[in-house]
């Protein structure tokens, strides 16, 4: 029963704090307000994820946090539900998300998100997909945290699953570099698929960047293997969870 009253108290944040934050991101276009830290377009996302964080009675605790300063970065996080997005949204510096394209043509959210500067991918289309990691490295080289989730869907598990290339392939073309970031916790607050919602803790573990200054296309395998290699051994160390071997998944 109390994690159904909270689930309904996460809902109901959902549907008034979207259409608030997200008008506040439209007038902002609306008035020319540049995209930069400490504007809207930067702490609308955050305030949009601590409300979730709250109503729902979530600690988010960060470690090595030093791994997180600084500018040009790209965050490849696991991904294991709502959750993880809510505390990477609350704690990264001027975030960007990588994001599916069905969620931009959602009423108000989608145009929001546009506006921010949420980056979306259309994965069925690889052509597309690569044409959108364009966008993402205008965003990264102004300074902007973009977050991706080489993943891809959701998980029900800790254990890593394959990744997808085209995060490799975008912070090669960027040349920036990447901070592989483990999370942890986000399943025991919601499951993929339940409605229900427990107060919990989710850590976020910043592990030190991968560098990819002079890395080419042909190299986004190697990179894609060392940061699941990475995130998979703090898995291990951190909580005695093992992942499977490396394993390349798609490409795009």
């Amino acid at each position: 029963m109390y994690a159904t009253l909270r689930a309904c108290l996460v809902a109901i944040n959902l549907v008034t704090m979207t259409p608030l934050f997200g008008g506040i991101v439209l007038l902002s276009a609306l008035f020319r307000v540049k995209d930069k830290p400490g504007s809207p377009y930067d702490w609308c996302p955050r305030w949009w994820g601590i409300t979730h964080l709250w109503t729902a009675g979530v600690r988010v605790i960060e470690h090595n946090t030093e791994h997180k300063r600084g500018a040009q970065h790209i965050f490849v996080a696991n991904h294991l539900g709502n959750f993880d997005v809510f505390a990477l949204a609350a704690k990264l510096p001027w975030p960007k998300f990588v994001a599916k394209a069905e969620l931009f043509k959602v009423p108000i959210m989608g145009p929001a998100m546009a506006r921010v500067g949420m980056i979306p991918v259309e994965r069925a289309n690889r052509k597309a997909a690569f044409a959108s990691y364009s966008q993402a490295t205008e965003r990264i080289t102004r300074g902007a945290s973009v977050a991706v989730y080489p993943e891809g869907t959701r998980g029900n598990a800790y254990p890593l699953r394959p990744f997808k290339k085209g995060p490799f392939v975008l912070a090669i073309q960027a040349q920036a570099p990447i901070v592989p970031v483990l999370v942890y916790g986000a399943l025991d607050v919601q499951r993929k698929g339940e409605f229900k919602v427990y107060p919990g803790e989710i850590h976020l573990h910043y592990l030190p960047a991968i560098e990819t200054a002079g890395m080419t296309y042909d190299q986004r395998d190697e990179l894609a293997r060392r940061t699941y290699e990475a995130m998979a051994e703090c898995l291990r160390r951190e909580y005695g969870i093992a992942s499977p071997p490396y394993g390349p998944g798609r490409a795009d």
